[in-house]
């Protein structure tokens, strides 16, 4: 019977429960757009940074990868030195330059593109799309970017600028290279031109510059290993190194993108805030608008817990069509959003603001139900207490 006298409550007024229920579905899209920036960064980070294996990157003493221009010296002893721990089955080392290159070598204005030198049989940085990978020191991989810059394909020869200098804009040497093949690399930001080619070819065109000098060197331990412990041998066996674990760099993403989890949080509350007020009002509208029916039920001998229980799973109805219809709206809009927000500055293109996650959409529903039950409750109360004879 409850069920019955609810569904025709919601249906007796079509109009104010679908505007109540396109209500709920905008709080609830918010709120599950919300719950999926709050997770989805340090999701997509920890999956970024374990995409290749590697758990543990060694960069320039007190710095991150690629925030300066600093590097390792005399790479190659650090390299040994890393190699001696059992634990360690590879030992990546990266060299990042930006360099001038040019379509042909006296014709073409020239474009800033982020070169890495690389060990092509170890290396964790991109994935090879199209055509062959490094196999000489004549040789590069590019990205699609790079491709629509400078205007070249697989096959062509470009150059590259061994020096270059910004006032002048005068280049102090050329060096062709031939792309070998297309590569997604997976650590650069949106809409950034890029090279891979061998570590040794690089070092060489920077010549003291890069003379055995590395930015970063990436590590994968056995299974098994105990990470934490290899990062602390790290820094007490190297000291012009500094380790950073996967479990470290995510405390330094969760640092520099508070900002975004706390903008998650409040805007979160807000959306369940509206949605708990927008459940309570119609509740309490349609309570006033009852009084009579409510008293002739209490009179006829329906039990208060079943007058609340009505107008809570009223409420309730409401969010969960509400919840359905938010899960897709939220959905396209993360999508929108994530569209925007990959581009902010200095990100990996890889990453996702709003990475979807099953128990993200549950927890999501889940706060709304719990919002929407409280949300009946006071008005149901208030219908189960009015004094029957008075309101007939």
């Amino acid at each position: 019977m409850v069920l019955t006298l609810a569904a025709a409550s919601l249906t007796r007024h079509r109009a104010r429960t679908g505007l109540a229920v396109l209500g709920v579905a905008v709080a609830a899209a918010m709120l599950l757009d919300m719950v999926m920036l709050s997770s989805g960064m340090r999701e997509s980070f920890k999956t970024l940074l374990l995409s290749r294996g590697f758990q543990l990157r060694v960069a320039p003493k007190g710095t991150l990868p690629f925030d300066t221009e600093a590097t390792i010296a005399d790479a190659s002893a650090v390299v040994a030195a890393l190699r001696e721990r059992p634990e360690v089955e590879t030992v990546s080392p990266v060299l990042g330059r930006t360099l001038h290159v040019r379509a042909t070598r006296e014709a073409g204005q020239p474009v800033a593109s982020f070169v890495l030198g690389t060990e092509p049989a170890v290396q964790g940085d991109y994935q090879l799309l199209d055509g062959a990978d490094v196999s000489g020191d004549r040789s590069a991989v590019v990205n699609d970017d790079f491709v629509r810059a400078i205007g070249a394909k697989v096959g062509d020869t470009v150059w590259v600028a061994t020096g270059y200098d910004a006032q002048l804009r005068v280049e102090r040497g050329r060096r062709p290279v031939v792309i070998a093949g297309r590569a997604r690399f997976l650590y650069l930001s949106a809409r950034q031109p890029a090279m891979a080619m061998r570590l040794g070819a690089l070092q060489a065109m920077l010549g003291d510059a890069g003379r055995d000098r590395v930015s970063l060197l990436m590590v994968r331990a056995r299974g098994g290993a105990d990470i934490e412990e290899i990062r602390r041998w790290i820094d007490a066996r190297i000291p012009t190194v500094t380790a950073i674990s996967i479990a470290t760099a995510l405390a330094q993403v969760d640092e520099r993108l508070s900002y975004f989890r706390q903008l998650a949080f409040i805007l979160g509350a807000v959306s369940l805030v509206v949605g708990f007020l927008l459940v309570t009002t119609l509740m309490t509208v349609s309570v006033n608008e009852r009084v009579g029916e409510i008293a002739a039920m209490r009179a006829i001998g329906v039990a208060r817990g079943n007058v609340v229980r009505q107008i809570v799973l009223e409420g309730a109805a409401i969010a969960a069509a509400g919840g359905g219809l938010g899960l897709l709206l939220g959905l396209g809009t993360a999508r929108y959003l994530n569209g925007i927000l990959s581009g902010f500055p200095g990100l990996p293109v890889a990453i996702d603001f709003f990475l979807f996650q099953p128990r993200d959409a549950w927890t999501a529903l889940a706060l709304l139900m719990l919002a929407a039950a409280a949300a009946g409750a006071y008005p149901g109360w208030r219908a189960a207490s009015l004094p029957v004879a008075e309101s007939l």
